[in-house]
Formats: structure tokens, sequence, C-alpha cells
């Protein structure tokens, strides 16, 4: 015999099946439904901007388009069914996740499931996940899937037209210990292996200088970092001074150096460190003209093939040495310097004028590591790094200047005329007036076909105005005047997320850092190499390689 319950809930449960038997045609929805009852299932999606995603209901399939705000499965779903809303196949350079609603049980139409895409995707493509790593050198000239440069920071990098990267020095380390490094390198995206080519595995090298203008197999820039750095039309490499070592020891340089046809070739400049700038009457180019010795200043090369350079630590025509504010332009064709703008002594103020309108009385204050762009017009730009503000206080700087070489005129384009300003960072992905990165030194740009700039991490304050190291990424756009920050955290110091070597996901972030190597290649991805900051656990000296692939 069966057991019946004594507790008057099971007793009135058991009531209420009868009651819904009995008037079921009346009361579907309340009993639980009948096989007649359908219900629809569908919601909100946001940030699919690159291509379609495919969602999933057990077997039933949508494909969403790019752009897309809503979606609804076709057909319906039986009353009182289970439902689960899943990603069957995510778009291409982006990651989709249901973030609320994914599941449960029909008793009406479901409108509220929500998927969240997230625009551009992080990839770790290589290196270790681990701080001070030495270097693997394999043979030189030699690519291997073994071989990677060792955790460094301000290192020089660039990309030539076959896509190919090349890194030189850097502070870190060799193969087996931590100093200024003067090895040459070749990475190959399409291999994915790195290609130790020229300089030493030891660290700590010094320059031979050999004679000025030959090719000679022995030539070799010594070790440093903090080099600025261009590459030409022909795919030949630039390179000058930065902080390191001369034919004799070790200082502050201002030696330029091409690297051409398998040669390193000492163009110009001094063999000895803390040589004082040359700066003459400005305006006027001359062989005999020259940029004091310096480190970390901010680089472009222009159509025409002149190098431009800016600022940094470094040396005044006195022989003065703090943060500079210089314009120099260099035409290789001549082997001419020319003073273009700013002061040539030390620590000068910038003068911001009204923002948004050029002048020739305009000009950024004196800074180091700061972060520079070219755009398709040939115009320079220049965001932030550590230096002096409109009252001469030093400090982490925000602001972005534009320098328009047919005008030689400077304009105040956004950011702060203080120091130390807090990042507005707003919603992530969405375009904002208010938005604006905070004040930093040693970030990484990118600029895109579009002509739009891009800006990862460096060493600064975040939203809170708490000051370390970064990893936040934005974007911004000329056109509009404003500022996307599109990934990344909003706070200091932020441990990376390797997830799978290889595979892009929307929880991937490179850790904070400054200092890292950065290019973008011939598809418009961006790539990101080493620094100091945090790995998975804590800070230290990266080796790591990452790909960003922005939204479309």
């Amino acid at each position: 015999m069966s057991r019946r319950s004594s507790h008057p809930l099971s007793r009135l449960g058991a009531a209420a099946g009868r009651l819904c038997v009995m008037t079921a045609l009346l009361t579907l929805a309340a009993c639980g439904g009948s096989s007649g009852t359908t219900y629809t299932i569908g919601g909100s999606i946001s940030g699919l901007t690159t291509s379609s995603v495919v969602l999933a209901n057990g077997n039933t399939t949508l494909t969403v388009q790019a752009e897309a705000v809503a979606w609804e499965f076709p057909g319906s779903f039986a009353s009182n069914s289970l439902y689960s809303v899943t990603v069957k196949t995510q778009p291409t350079g982006e990651d989709c996740i249901v973030t609320s609603g994914a599941s449960g049980r029909l008793s009406a139409d479901v409108t509220d499931v929500i998927v969240a895409c997230s625009a551009g995707l992080w990839t770790w493509e290589g290196g270790s996940s681990a701080l001070n790593t030495v270097g693997v050198y394999g043979t030189q000239g030699t690519a291997a899937a073994s071989n990677l440069p060792g955790g460094r920071q301000a290192a020089s990098s660039w990309v030539d037209s076959s896509g190919n990267v090349w890194l030189f020095g850097g502070y870190g380390y060799d193969a087996t210990q931590l100093g200024d490094l003067d090895d040459l390198w070749q990475y190959s995206p399409s291999s994915g292996q790195w290609t130790w080519v020229a300089g030493a595995s030891t660290a700590d090298t010094l320059g031979d200088y050999a004679a000025v203008d030959v090719a000679e197999g022995t030539n070799l820039p010594g070790a440093r970092h903090g080099a600025g750095s261009w590459i030409d039309s022909s795919g030949n490499l630039w390179l000058f001074g930065g902080f390191g070592y001369d034919s004799t020891g070790y200082g502050d340089l201002n030696d330029l150096w091409e690297y051409s046809g398998g040669d390193w070739i000492w163009v110009g400049g001094s063999d000895v460190r803390n040589g004082n700038g040359i700066y003459g009457m400005q305006g006027s180019a001359s062989t005999g003209y020259m940029p004091g010795a310096r480190g970390v200043p901010s680089t472009w090369i222009d159509s025409s093939g002149d190098l431009w350079l800016f600022g940094g630590y470094g040396r005044d025509s006195n022989g003065a040495t703090a943060n500079l504010n210089d314009l120099w332009e260099y035409t290789p064709s001549t082997g001419a310097w020319t003073w273009v703008s700013g002061a040539d002594t030390i620590n000068a103020t910038g003068v911001y004028g009204t923002q948004n309108v050029a002048s020739t009385s305009n000009v950024p204050g004196a800074r180091q590591a700061a972060t520079s762009w070219i755009d398709s017009s040939g115009n320079l730009w220049l965001f932030g790094g550590y230096g002096y503000d409109s009252t001469g206080t030093l400090g982490n700087l925000n602001d972005l200047w534009e320098y328009t070489p047919s005008t030689k005129e400077w304009t105040w384009v956004s950011g702060s005329t203080q120091v130390n300003a807090t990042g507005a960072y707003g919603t992530q992905s969405v375009a904002a007036a208010s938005n604006v990165p905070g004040a930093r030194q040693a970030a990484d740009s990118w600029i895109d076909s579009s002509g739009n700039l891009w800006l990862f991490g460096g060493y600064g304050d975040d939203t809170n105005g708490a000051v370390g190291n970064l990893a936040d990424l934005w974007e911004y756009v000329p056109g509009t005047g404003q500022w996307t920050w599109i990934s990344g955290s909003e706070v200091y110091d932020a441990t990376a997320n390797y997830g799978t070597e290889g595979t892009g996901a929307a929880s991937n972030l490179p850790g904070s850092r400054q200092g890292a190597s950065s290019w973008i290649d011939s598809s418009g991805t961006l790539w990101l190499f080493g620094g100091v900051g945090y790995g998975g656990t804590s800070n230290g000296y990266l080796n790591d390689l990452w790909e960003f692939v922005p939204p479309q």
C-alpha cells in the first residue's frame, strides 16, 4: 500500500493538480501549460560590430548580424519546457557571452535574454607568462620556435613593409643577467618565430663606431634603452640616442644609426656620451646642428622620409640635463638637422593657448616618455608624458597635441593643462566628449588605417587618481574629437589574464605595464611586446607577445 503524506501542503498540491485537469482549457498557463501552448525566446544584443554570431537553444539556432540590437529565435517553444541560450559560433575578432536570462522554464514569451559582445579581442601569441625571463638566442640569423628575446622595457621597435617586426635593445635580460641590451631581433607573424639578427647576447656592450657613413660589419650601437627609432620607406631602421654605452662607457647618447642591408651604419652625432645640443638658428638646416644627448624622446617619420624628434630627458645647449621640449627635423638626403620649435633650454613650461586653435606661440611643455603618432595628412600627434604643465609644475600629463608642419603651429586638442589628471573612462566601447585617459608616461601607441589613434597602458593615474602601471586601451578619433575606452582595467596594477596561447577571448588582458614595445601590421592588427609591469601575479620584466584585432 502506498503511503500518504500527512503534510497539509502536499494534500493541497494534489488537490490543485486535480483541479487543473478539470479546468485545463481555461487555466493552461497557471497550471503549467500543455503541448498546445508555445512561447517565443528573444532579447537584446550589444557590441556586435565585426561579423555575425550564432546563438542556440538546443537544436534551434539563429544567426544574428553585426550591428543588431535585438534578436528572437525562429518559431516558438512548448510551454513549461526548459530553455538554455548559448553562443554556438563566435564572431570574427569578437567574443560574445550571455550575461543575463540565459536559462529557465517557459511560462510566457521571453524577451529579456541579454547578449554582450566585446569589440576586439586580445590574444597571447607567445613569450612567457612568467616574469624576468632570460633570452633564448639560438643561432644568429636562424629563426626557431624556441628563440625568444628576454624580458625588457624601453626597447626600440619597427615594422617593415613585409609585416615583420624588428626589436632592438632596451633594459632587461640577456641570456643570463639584467642590463642594457644591443641585440637586434626580427619576428615573423606568419611563422610565429623570432630570429636573433645582430648584436650581443650579453648585456652592457660598448659601441663600435668605425667611420661615419661607412657600412662595416663590425659596426654596432652600444647597449641602450629609451632610444628614438624610425623605419623609412626602403625598410631601413634608424636609431637615435638613448641611455647607454658609447665606445668607452655609460651615459646619455646622441648618436644616429641606420641599419641597412644587414649592416649598422653610424650616420652622425657624437661617438662620445653626454654631448650638448647644437641648435643654431631656429628654422635653419645644417649638418653642424645636432640635438643634445637624450633618452625617451618622441619620434615620427613623414611621407618625405624626414625624421622628427621631440623632447625627452637630456642635454640642452648649455649642457644642463633635464626634460626638453625641442622639436627637430632630420633630412637623410642632406644629413642636416633643423631645430624647428621649442626651447633650447631645459624644463620649459607649456603654452596651451585656446583649445583646438593653432598658434605659433603654442608649445607643449618639456617632457619625457610621451606617446606619439603621425596621421595620413602628415600631422604629428603627441600625448602626455612626464613633464611640465601650464603652471610649470612637474608631473604626469594627459594633454593631446597636434603639430602641423606646413604651418609650423602646435594645437592643444584635448586633456588637461594641469599635471596628474585623473582618467574619465565613461562607458566601455562608447565614445563621449567627457572621456579622457588619465595622465601617464611610457604608454604605447598605434595609428590605424582610418587615422584613429590608439593608446595602451603606461605609468600614471587611473579612474580614482591612484598612480601605478596601467592596462587600459583607448581609441581617439580625430574627426569627432572623442576618446573611447575600448578594453582593459580602469584601475592601476591589474594582473594579466593570459587565457590559452593563440586563442582570443574577451577575458584576456595584458597586465598593467610601461615601456612596452608596440607596432601595427598591414592588416591593422595591434601588437604589444614586453615592458615592465604585471604578469599573472606580480611585477617585473616581461617578454610576452600580444595581438589585438580592433573592431571594424
